[in-house]
């Protein structure tokens, strides 16, 4: 006769070794898991760092462009000068373009 009791009984060290075998599992994902964000993160960092260091670089070609450019602009002013003192005649139309030029740079510089 039944005594209301059908569940079976493991042995209690079954248990332990079993449970022992999934917290060994378990902590292994969890180290490559570790261990893979570990890897993205420097990755990240490298690429960072490229990024950085690229536009570092062309900050530095583009202050010394800018640096180029105000300089052919204060030769292309004294031109104009020398160009006003050699035809005086066309004195109205360059100076439009001198106070023009100079109200370009007035606003580069800002």
């Amino acid at each position: 006769m039944c005594t209301g009791n059908t569940e079976k009984k493991i042995p209690s060290g079954l248990v332990r070794s079993f449970e022992r075998k999934q917290r060994s599992k378990q902590s292994g994902v969890e180290v490559h898991r570790h261990t893979r964000c570990e890897e993205k993160e420097k990755d990240l960092e490298l690429k960072n760092l490229k990024l950085y260091l690229e536009n570092k670089s062309i900050i530095e070609e583009n202050e010394k462009l800018r640096r180029k450019a105000y300089l052919l602009h204060q030769e292309n002013l004294a031109l104009m000068n020398e160009f006003q003192k050699k035809f005086p005649h066309w004195e109205r139309s360059s100076s439009t373009l001198i106070s023009s030029s100079q109200t370009l740079i007035s606003h580069e510089d800002k």
